[in-house]
């Protein structure tokens, strides 16, 4: 990335390269560092299947149901920009560490719970410990590997972690809420948390003083405000609609601030987010075909989960086993992917990976309100398995791997942001489609199982568009 600011005249400041490795067990530090990456996409899906439990325990309504989502997505997609910088700033192990602790903490309280707003509150302490912790952790394993070959790999493990995460979130969240009750999908991070706090230490070097610098505080507020309100309009399209108000309102704040956040980059000696690095043509096309995966696949297992559970009559165990195929042939293809990267190209197998995602999600599209899970579901799970396992590690790769160490957190920063905004602007848009549809369908007379099916077809046949438009904007990338 051609951007390397000074810090002497106040521009943006960079972490001192290392004068050695930053760990001696690097591989070891990277299965930590991945367990952390792990819980903060599963934290995004385990709680869909526990929702009807924690309704009923805690008295709250379907709106106020959909909050404990967004109260997670909203300040960890706004904050992720500023939380890579802060850790291209202050340490990326530094702040590693303080969004792991924030995260543990956030979580016991969530799992404790004794009121909506209480569960609300923890639910945003734990999406912004997220937006600390994701991108400083993205930071470290490119310090960890610096050789192209073994960078490769790990951030094929890398993007694996994110793409498995997401698949095991409905998985996990049946199997614990069946077993022990809704607090356990909260409680499952405080002991894998406290072993991320406890090796990370010892796993990776101390971070090395920085030449201060001044934050861009303007910057940073109009680009959080922008995202924060970007994202509270998506959701706020499926709880009141399109012309509501408050729709109307919140995507009128999120263009004037990010207009704002453009201006302010274009004059400040010390932008969060230097404008030139999006003439990185990898680092561009990296994050935007991430923002079209996340898109399709938030959309994805938001509605497989409900069409196992209200068509197909799943019980939440059940549904959540479902998920085991998809997440296996997921793993299986992030281990294979850096050799096909090697064969013939990161963009040649990101688009690959992508034509294959959506070929899947248009053959579930065809699935029957009567569906057989082994003759209808089973073939199309494995193929999006597979997609998805290889999009999210090329696309990942594609988005950081050109970075200078100083940029690093805020390439992790940019990448998470992209999957996270991504996903909600999946979620708004095709479950908005899938409700129209199924309006539709029962206007006409449809049974009610039939109308749902119809829904999700509409809504899988969206997601295999946003894929296909994911393999476009891969063309742009270099070879």
């Amino acid at each position: 990335m051609n951007v390397k600011p000074a810090a002497a005249d106040g521009s943006a400041a960079r972490p001192a390269a290392q004068d050695g490795p930053r760990s001696t067990h690097r591989w070891f530090a990277l299965g930590i560092l991945a367990l952390a990456e792990f819980l903060v996409v599963l934290d995004a899906s385990i709680v869909n299947i526990a929702l009807p439990e924690v309704g009923t325990q805690l008295g709250m309504d379907t709106v106020a149901l959909a909050w404990v989502i967004t109260a997670y997505v909203l300040p960890f997609g706004g904050l992720l920009l500023l939380g890579g910088r802060l850790a291209d700033r202050y340490g990326h192990r530094r702040l590693f560490l303080l969004g792991v602790l924030g995260f543990v903490a956030a979580s016991m309280l969530a799992g404790l719970s004794v009121s909506s707003g209480m569960l609300l509150a923890a639910r945003a302490l734990q999406g912004a410990s997220a937006a600390l912790l994701a991108p400083a952790a993205l930071a470290l394993v490119t310090q960890l590997f610096p050789s192209a070959a073994d960078r490769t790999k790990a951030l094929s493990l890398w993007g694996a972690v994110a793409g498995i995460g997401s698949a095991a979130g409905v998985l996990l969240g049946g199997v614990l809420t069946a077993a022990i009750g809704w607090q356990a999908v909260f409680f499952v991070n405080v002991p894998v948390g406290v072993v991320v706090l406890a090796l990370i230490p010892a796993l990776v070097t101390r971070d090395r003083a920085s030449t201060p610098s001044r934050l861009d505080y303007p910057g940073a507020a109009t680009i959080t405000g922008a995202l924060v309100a970007m994202v509270g309009a998506l959701s706020a399209v499926e709880q009141v609609g399109f012309a509501h108000p408050i729709t109307i309102g919140l995507g009128a704040a999120a263009i004037v601030l990010a207009l704002a956040f453009v201006l302010i980059e274009r004059r400040s000696s010390n932008p969060l987010v230097p404008l030139s690095v999006f003439r990185n043509r990898n680092l561009s096309s990296g994050n935007l075909a991430m923002l079209l995966v996340g898109g399709a696949m938030v959309a994805l297992f938001f509605a497989l989960s409900v069409y196992m559970q209200a068509v197909l009559h799943y019980d939440a165990l059940a549904a959540g086993l479902t998920q085991l195929p998809l997440a296996g042939a997921l793993v299986i293809v992030a281990g294979v992917t850096p050799g096909i990267v090697r064969r013939i190209g990161l963009k040649a197998t990101l688009m690959g990976s992508l034509f294959v995602l959506a070929g899947g999600l248009v053959w579930l599209a065809a699935s029957p309100s009567d569906a057989d899970f082994v003759v209808d579901i089973l073939g199309p799970s494995i193929l999006i398995g597979i997609g998805l396992g290889a999009a999210f590690v090329t696309a990942t790769q594609l988005a950081v791997d050109d970075v200078d160490g100083g940029e690093a957190g805020l390439a992790g920063g940019l990448i998470n942001t992209s999957q996270q905004i991504g996903g909600a602007l999946g979620l708004a848009v095709l479950a908005s489609v899938a409700t129209a549809r199924t309006g539709a369908l029962e206007a006409a007379g449809a049974a009610s199982a039939d109308a749902l099916t119809g829904g999700f077809s509409w809504l899988f046949l969206g997601a295999a568009g946003f894929a296909l438009l994911g393999s476009i904007a891969a063309l742009r990338a270099r070879r």
